[in-house]
């Protein structure tokens, strides 16, 4: 029998009963749009989470020192702000955060993140002031009750009317307003718009926290970041008596690829979960195909007795057992598609399509038609022409 043949008579069983075809692809269906869309979402927001981490800066090193306590400060104030005589250092900022309640009148935001900076920090977090000004050497020496507003909250609080030279209260406590930041945007350690800036001396007062912890590093340049890390590592190590568990040292890269390593690993955790949907489709067309061979007993009898061989017979099934996990694969490459697109309206996140994971899927797919076709095929096959003719 020719090829062509072959594939017209599985086509004509496969669309003789279109609602069990349709069960029976069912499985395919689901565990290849599952795994196109899943797999897409997933390269997406790795994607998204690199550049949220690009965007702070290949430059910025983060420094945070867990062995400064209340009651022992080994690395204080101004060894911190030393590190700007590194030559590979260019702008240096300790802050220390905390959350309050901030009232202008009778309007109030709760929980609004509160962070005492230096002079330092519009250098080093590359921001901006849209009205008024920083904060001031004066301000840090004196510990001046002055605030600056993230855009967000100075909207919040005071509308349309300029908010410089007023007073608010943080928690009752008084502060004027002095400037107000430009607008940021969401980002990846929160939105700056949220948040507000006080003289870094003024908030340890306020917050009660009077260690540095935390301090921003911004080297002057890619190359020099290794060396400039190295350098400040080397200081702390001496300082804490080569305990290198009080503090770490990262840069944005460090924090990309931790990011980027767990979103790529919880990416081919939901691939692997999608892909057995896959398997349980290949048991269900398994299952169809043994019951289509018990049906067509007599059929192949018939066949076998005028001549068909049995492996005209065996690849008879095993081309209607392709055909539906074929069609199936298509069938959820679209769905897989829109399923993906929905998601990306929905969440508000460009999703680019994974073309590696359609044909990995698609593939996928035809390779289970044809290996849980294998047994019914191979049944059907294996009949005797005489009981198959006794079959009733």
């Amino acid at each position: 029998m020719k090829f062509g043949q072959v594939i017209k008579i599985a086509y004509k069983n496969i669309v003789s009963n279109k609602l069990r075809t349709f069960l029976t692809m069912l499985g395919v269906i689901i565990g290849v749009s599952a795994v196109i869309a899943l797999i897409s979402l997933g390269q997406s927001a790795s994607s998204s989470v690199s550049e949220d981490v690009s965007s702070l800066g290949t430059t910025m090193v983060s420094v945070n020192i867990q062995g400064n306590t209340t009651t022992e400060e080994v690395v204080d104030y101004e060894e911190v702000l030393a590190f700007s005589e590194y030559d590979e250092v260019e702008a240096v900022s300790p802050t220390v955060s905390g959350t309050g309640t901030i009232t202008n009148g009778t309007t109030s935001m709760d929980s609004v993140s509160i962070t005492g900076v230096t002079p330092g920090y519009l250098e080093v977090q590359d921001a901006s002031v849209s009205s008024g000004r920083f904060v001031l050497d004066i301000d840090q020496d004196n510990r001046n009750k002055v605030i600056l507003l993230g855009s967000n909250v100075a909207s919040e609080l005071f509308g349309f009317s300029n908010p410089i030279g007023n007073d608010v209260k943080i928690d009752g406590n008084t502060f004027t307003v002095v400037g107000v930041l430009a607008e940021q945007g969401e980002e990846l350690q929160g939105s700056v718009d949220d948040t507000v800036l006080l003289p870094f001396s003024t908030a340890q007062r306020f917050l009660e926290q009077t260690v540095v912890n935390t301090v921003d590093v911004k080297m002057a340049s890619e190359e020099e970041v290794d060396l400039g890390m190295a350098k400040i590592e080397q200081f702390l190590y001496n300082q804490f008596s080569g305990d290198d568990s009080s503090y770490n040292v990262r840069n944005q890269s460090d924090v990309s690829d931790a990011l980027t390593s767990i979103t790529e690993t919880m990416t081919l955790l939901l691939a692997g979960i999608a892909s057995i949907s896959l398997l349980v489709g290949g048991i269900g067309i398994m299952n169809i195909m043994l019951v289509s061979v018990t049906e067509r007993t007599n059929e192949i009898g018939i066949r076998k007795a005028i001549g068909a061989k049995k492996k005209d017979i065996l690849i008879q099934f095993l081309i209607e057992a392709t055909l539906l996990s074929s069609l199936g694969g298509l069938i959820g490459v679209v769905i897989g598609i829109g399923s993906a697109e929905l998601l990306s309206s929905i969440l508000d996140m460009s999703i680019a399509i994974s073309w590696v994971a359609v044909a990995i899927s698609v593939s996928f797919s035809i390779v289970i038609g044809i290996g849980f076709g294998i047994f019914p095929a191979n049944k059907a096959a294996n009949l005797s022409p005489l009981e198959a003719l006794r079959h009733s």
